[in-house]
Protein backbone atom coordinates (compact mmCIF):
# COMPACT_ATOMS: atom_id res chain seq x y z
CA UNK A 1 0.00 0.00 0.00
CA UNK A 2 3.05 2.70 1.07
CA UNK A 3 5.34 1.00 -1.17
CA UNK A 4 5.68 4.39 -3.22
CA UNK A 5 4.71 6.63 -0.91
CA UNK A 6 7.60 5.48 0.79
CA UNK A 7 10.25 5.55 -1.73
CA UNK A 8 9.10 8.91 -2.30
CA UNK A 9 9.40 10.30 1.20
CA UNK A 10 12.65 8.30 1.36
CA UNK A 11 14.03 11.30 -1.32
CA UNK A 12 13.89 14.10 1.06
CA UNK A 13 13.77 12.22 4.78
CA UNK A 14 17.32 12.49 6.80
CA UNK A 15 18.65 11.08 10.43
CA UNK A 16 20.46 13.10 12.65
CA UNK A 17 23.01 10.74 14.55
CA UNK A 18 23.79 11.63 17.90
CA UNK A 19 26.06 10.19 20.34
CA UNK A 20 26.43 10.42 23.89
CA UNK A 21 28.34 9.63 27.24
CA UNK A 22 28.16 9.81 30.79
CA UNK A 23 30.75 11.45 32.99
CA UNK A 24 33.43 8.85 33.89
CA UNK A 25 31.68 6.31 31.48
CA UNK A 26 33.69 5.13 28.34
CA UNK A 27 30.40 3.38 26.95
CA UNK A 28 28.74 5.50 23.91
CA UNK A 29 24.99 5.57 23.20
CA UNK A 30 23.78 6.36 19.90
CA UNK A 31 20.47 7.73 19.29
CA UNK A 32 18.97 9.20 15.89
CA UNK A 33 16.23 11.93 15.15
CA UNK A 34 14.85 12.67 12.11
CA UNK A 35 14.47 15.77 9.59
CA UNK A 36 12.69 16.45 5.99
CA UNK A 37 13.27 18.82 3.65
CA UNK A 38 10.62 21.36 1.85
CA UNK A 39 12.12 23.00 -0.54
CA UNK A 40 15.94 22.64 -2.38
CA UNK A 41 16.81 25.73 0.06
CA UNK A 42 18.29 23.92 2.39
CA UNK A 43 14.85 24.61 4.04
CA UNK A 44 13.69 21.37 6.84
CA UNK A 45 11.11 20.61 9.35
CA UNK A 46 11.29 18.42 12.59
CA UNK A 47 10.37 18.93 16.68
CA UNK A 48 11.78 21.78 18.82
CA UNK A 49 12.87 19.00 21.10
CA UNK A 50 15.29 17.91 18.57
CA UNK A 51 16.66 21.57 17.96
CA UNK A 52 16.73 21.51 21.74
CA UNK A 53 18.85 18.49 21.65
CA UNK A 54 21.27 20.39 19.27
CA UNK A 55 21.80 23.26 21.74
CA UNK A 56 21.92 21.34 24.23
CA UNK A 57 25.12 19.16 22.79
CA UNK A 58 26.79 22.62 22.09
CA UNK A 59 26.54 24.01 25.51
CA UNK A 60 27.30 20.83 27.10
CA UNK A 61 30.39 19.97 24.76
CA UNK A 62 31.40 23.51 25.67
CA UNK A 63 31.40 23.26 29.22
CA UNK A 64 33.23 19.74 29.07
CA UNK A 65 36.00 21.17 26.97
CA UNK A 66 36.21 24.19 29.58
CA UNK A 67 36.33 21.57 32.30
CA UNK A 68 38.65 19.51 30.81
CA UNK A 69 41.21 22.41 30.22
CA UNK A 70 40.99 22.84 34.14
CA UNK A 71 41.87 19.64 34.90
CA UNK A 72 44.75 19.49 32.51
CA UNK A 73 46.56 22.32 35.03
CA UNK A 74 45.80 20.68 38.05
CA UNK A 75 49.35 20.03 39.41
CA UNK A 76 49.64 16.29 40.10
CA UNK A 77 50.58 16.22 43.44
CA UNK A 78 49.27 15.36 47.43
CA UNK A 79 46.20 17.76 46.17
CA UNK A 80 45.11 16.33 43.11
CA UNK A 81 42.36 14.22 44.07
CA UNK A 82 40.71 17.13 46.22
CA UNK A 83 41.27 19.93 43.55
CA UNK A 84 39.67 17.61 40.93
CA UNK A 85 36.62 16.60 43.05
CA UNK A 86 36.20 20.50 43.89
CA UNK A 87 36.01 21.06 39.70
CA UNK A 88 34.23 18.12 39.70
CA UNK A 89 31.49 20.11 42.16
CA UNK A 90 32.07 23.58 40.28
CA UNK A 91 30.56 21.79 37.33
CA UNK A 92 28.31 19.72 38.73
CA UNK A 93 29.84 15.99 37.49
CA UNK A 94 28.48 12.89 39.30
CA UNK A 95 28.57 9.26 37.15
CA UNK A 96 25.23 9.97 36.09
CA UNK A 97 25.76 13.29 34.75
CA UNK A 98 25.74 13.20 30.60
CA UNK A 99 29.03 14.71 29.67
CA UNK A 100 29.21 15.08 26.24
CA UNK A 101 26.72 14.93 23.22
CA UNK A 102 27.82 14.85 19.54
CA UNK A 103 25.69 15.19 16.50
CA UNK A 104 25.72 14.43 12.81
CA UNK A 105 23.55 15.48 10.13
CA UNK A 106 23.54 11.81 7.37
CA UNK A 107 23.55 12.53 4.16
CA UNK A 108 21.85 16.29 3.71
CA UNK A 109 24.23 18.35 1.99
CA UNK A 110 28.09 18.14 1.06
CA UNK A 111 28.82 20.46 3.97
CA UNK A 112 27.94 23.46 5.67
CA UNK A 113 28.81 26.67 8.05
CA UNK A 114 26.63 25.49 10.70
CA UNK A 115 22.75 25.89 10.83
CA UNK A 116 19.60 28.46 12.16
CA UNK A 117 16.64 27.73 13.27
CA UNK A 118 13.03 29.10 14.09
CA UNK A 119 11.07 27.68 17.30
CA UNK A 120 7.25 27.34 17.30
CA UNK A 121 5.72 29.43 19.60
CA UNK A 122 3.44 26.78 20.94
CA UNK A 123 3.99 23.98 19.77
CA UNK A 124 6.46 20.86 19.11
CA UNK A 125 7.81 21.91 15.64
CA UNK A 126 10.76 24.00 14.48
CA UNK A 127 12.63 25.26 10.91
CA UNK A 128 15.82 24.08 10.26
CA UNK A 129 17.89 25.76 7.87
CA UNK A 130 21.31 24.18 6.64
CA UNK A 131 23.63 27.49 5.69
CA UNK A 132 26.51 28.23 2.87
CA UNK A 133 26.20 24.21 0.92
CA UNK A 134 27.32 23.62 -2.14
CA UNK A 135 25.31 20.73 -3.28
CA UNK A 136 22.13 19.37 -1.67
CA UNK A 137 22.48 14.73 -1.23
CA UNK A 138 18.30 14.87 -0.36
CA UNK A 139 16.72 13.73 -3.78
CA UNK A 140 13.25 15.54 -3.68
CA UNK A 141 11.16 17.74 -1.35
CA UNK A 142 8.00 17.59 0.60
CA UNK A 143 4.60 18.04 -1.15
CA UNK A 144 1.97 19.26 1.49
CA UNK A 145 -1.71 18.22 1.40
CA UNK A 146 -3.45 21.14 -0.04
CA UNK A 147 -7.36 20.41 1.50
CA UNK A 148 -6.71 19.15 5.13
CA UNK A 149 -10.32 18.55 5.02
CA UNK A 150 -9.78 15.71 3.18
CA UNK A 151 -7.80 13.71 5.82
CA UNK A 152 -10.76 12.09 8.06
CA UNK A 153 -10.94 9.14 10.82
CA UNK A 154 -9.89 5.83 9.65
CA UNK A 155 -7.53 6.65 6.94
CA UNK A 156 -4.62 4.73 6.58
CA UNK A 157 -1.03 6.87 6.37
CA UNK A 158 2.57 6.11 7.11
CA UNK A 159 5.42 7.60 9.17
CA UNK A 160 9.09 7.01 8.55
CA UNK A 161 11.84 7.91 10.38
CA UNK A 162 15.16 5.99 12.03
CA UNK A 163 14.55 4.16 15.40
CA UNK A 164 16.99 2.52 15.46
CA UNK A 165 20.32 3.22 15.83
CA UNK A 166 22.41 0.17 13.96
CA UNK A 167 25.00 2.29 12.77
CA UNK A 168 29.08 1.62 14.81
CA UNK A 169 30.90 4.54 12.81
CA UNK A 170 32.12 5.87 16.44
CA UNK A 171 35.11 5.57 18.93
CA UNK A 172 35.87 6.78 22.29
CA UNK A 173 39.33 8.62 22.01
CA UNK A 174 41.19 7.64 25.68
CA UNK A 175 43.72 10.51 25.33
CA UNK A 176 41.59 12.90 23.95
CA UNK A 177 38.73 12.05 26.61
CA UNK A 178 36.58 12.25 23.70
CA UNK A 179 33.98 10.66 21.67
CA UNK A 180 33.95 10.91 17.97
CA UNK A 181 32.58 9.58 14.88
CA UNK A 182 34.88 7.70 12.40
CA UNK A 183 34.80 6.22 9.01
CA UNK A 184 34.66 3.00 9.79
CA UNK A 185 32.27 0.64 11.08
CA UNK A 186 28.31 0.79 9.79
CA UNK A 187 27.64 4.58 8.81
CA UNK A 188 24.06 4.33 8.41
CA UNK A 189 21.08 2.84 9.93
CA UNK A 190 17.96 2.15 7.91
CA UNK A 191 14.63 4.09 7.23
CA UNK A 192 11.93 2.38 9.13
CA UNK A 193 8.14 2.93 8.01
CA UNK A 194 5.04 2.84 10.49
CA UNK A 195 1.58 2.63 9.25
CA UNK A 196 -0.98 3.27 11.48
CA UNK A 197 -5.05 4.51 11.12
CA UNK A 198 -6.41 8.16 11.95
CA UNK A 199 -7.98 7.76 15.01
CA UNK A 200 -8.94 11.40 16.40
CA UNK A 201 -7.46 15.07 15.83
CA UNK A 202 -5.92 17.09 18.74
CA UNK A 203 -7.91 20.26 19.23
CA UNK A 204 -6.66 23.43 20.58
CA UNK A 205 -8.58 26.25 20.08
CA UNK A 206 -11.67 24.51 18.76
CA UNK A 207 -8.99 24.11 15.72
CA UNK A 208 -7.16 20.60 14.97
CA UNK A 209 -3.44 21.56 16.05
CA UNK A 210 -2.59 17.61 15.50
CA UNK A 211 -3.41 13.87 14.06
CA UNK A 212 -3.49 11.16 16.59
CA UNK A 213 -2.50 7.61 14.73
CA UNK A 214 -3.36 4.18 16.55
CA UNK A 215 -0.22 2.88 16.23
CA UNK A 216 2.96 4.20 18.46
CA UNK A 217 5.74 6.80 16.66
CA UNK A 218 9.01 4.65 17.89
CA UNK A 219 11.55 7.03 19.44
CA UNK A 220 14.24 8.56 16.46
CA UNK A 221 10.85 9.14 14.38
CA UNK A 222 10.82 12.26 15.82
CA UNK A 223 10.68 15.07 13.37
CA UNK A 224 9.62 12.63 10.57
CA UNK A 225 6.89 12.86 8.10
CA UNK A 226 3.27 11.83 8.25
CA UNK A 227 2.21 10.47 4.45
CA UNK A 228 -0.93 8.89 2.76
CA UNK A 229 -0.83 6.48 0.18
CA UNK A 230 0.20 9.00 -2.70
CA UNK A 231 3.30 10.35 -0.21
CA UNK A 232 1.48 13.32 0.01
CA UNK A 233 2.48 15.01 3.55
CA UNK A 234 -0.02 15.17 6.06
CA UNK A 235 1.91 15.95 9.72
CA UNK A 236 4.97 15.35 11.52
CA UNK A 237 5.06 12.59 13.91
CA UNK A 238 6.63 14.22 17.41
CA UNK A 239 5.68 12.55 20.15
CA UNK A 240 3.33 9.05 21.54
CA UNK A 241 1.25 9.05 24.46
CA UNK A 242 -0.03 6.13 26.60
CA UNK A 243 -3.43 5.35 27.74
CA UNK A 244 -4.03 2.76 30.32
CA UNK A 245 -6.51 0.59 28.97
CA UNK A 246 -7.14 -1.35 32.71
CA UNK A 247 -7.21 -4.77 31.82
CA UNK A 248 -4.34 -5.04 34.25
CA UNK A 249 -2.94 -9.20 35.46
CA UNK A 250 -1.81 -8.60 38.81
CA UNK A 251 -0.27 -12.13 40.21
CA UNK A 252 -1.79 -14.32 37.96
CA UNK A 253 -0.19 -18.13 37.61
CA UNK A 254 0.86 -19.09 33.76
CA UNK A 255 2.55 -21.99 33.13
CA UNK A 256 6.17 -21.16 31.31
CA UNK A 257 8.25 -24.17 30.02
CA UNK A 258 6.08 -26.39 32.37
CA UNK A 259 6.91 -24.61 35.51
CA UNK A 260 4.05 -22.64 36.93
CA UNK A 261 5.12 -18.50 37.54
CA UNK A 262 3.33 -15.61 38.75
CA UNK A 263 3.02 -12.83 36.17
CA UNK A 264 1.84 -8.81 35.92
CA UNK A 265 0.69 -7.21 33.54
CA UNK A 266 -0.39 -3.34 33.30
CA UNK A 267 -2.10 -2.81 29.58
CA UNK A 268 -1.67 0.49 27.49
CA UNK A 269 -1.92 1.60 24.34
CA UNK A 270 0.44 3.35 22.60
CA UNK A 271 -0.58 6.41 20.81
CA UNK A 272 1.12 8.39 17.95
CA UNK A 273 1.11 12.27 17.77
CA UNK A 274 1.59 13.95 15.40
CA UNK A 275 1.75 18.02 14.14
CA UNK A 276 -1.18 18.91 11.61
CA UNK A 277 -0.08 19.96 8.33
CA UNK A 278 -2.07 23.17 8.54
CA UNK A 279 0.10 24.50 11.68
CA UNK A 280 3.08 23.57 9.42
CA UNK A 281 2.02 25.44 6.83
CA UNK A 282 1.22 28.51 8.11
CA UNK A 283 4.73 27.67 10.28
CA UNK A 284 5.97 28.07 6.96
CA UNK A 285 4.63 30.86 5.76
CA UNK A 286 4.89 32.83 8.68
CA UNK A 287 8.51 33.11 8.07
CA UNK A 288 8.77 33.81 4.52
CA UNK A 289 9.87 29.70 3.58
CA UNK A 290 9.00 28.59 0.26
CA UNK A 291 6.66 25.17 0.35
CA UNK A 292 5.22 22.72 -2.04
CA UNK A 293 1.19 21.63 -2.05
CA UNK A 294 -0.46 19.51 -4.17
CA UNK A 295 -2.57 21.14 -6.83
CA UNK A 296 -3.86 17.88 -8.54
CA UNK A 297 -2.95 14.09 -8.26
CA UNK A 298 -0.57 14.53 -11.84
CA UNK A 299 0.49 18.48 -11.14
CA UNK A 300 1.75 19.90 -8.28
CA UNK A 301 2.29 24.08 -7.46
CA UNK A 302 4.45 25.86 -5.09
CA UNK A 303 3.68 28.60 -2.20
CA UNK A 304 6.00 31.09 -1.75
CA UNK A 305 5.18 34.20 0.29
CA UNK A 306 6.03 37.24 0.54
Amino acid sequence: MFKSAIETAAKFTRPIHTLSRKYLSKEIIPGAATIFFVNEEGYAITCKHVIDLLVTANNLNQQYHNFKLLRHNLPQDEKYADNLKAIEQQYAYTPESTAQIKNTFIDCVDSMSGYTWILHPKYDLAILKLNDFKQRHYTDYAIFKKDANDIKQGEFMCRLGFPFSEFTNFEYDAIADDIQFTNNGMLGSPIFPIEGMVTRFLVDEERPFGIEMSTPGLKGQSGGPLFNKEGIVCGMQFSTKHLHLGFDIVDKEILIDNNTKKISDYSFMHLGQCIHVEVIKSFLAENNVKYYEEQSKSMYNFILTK
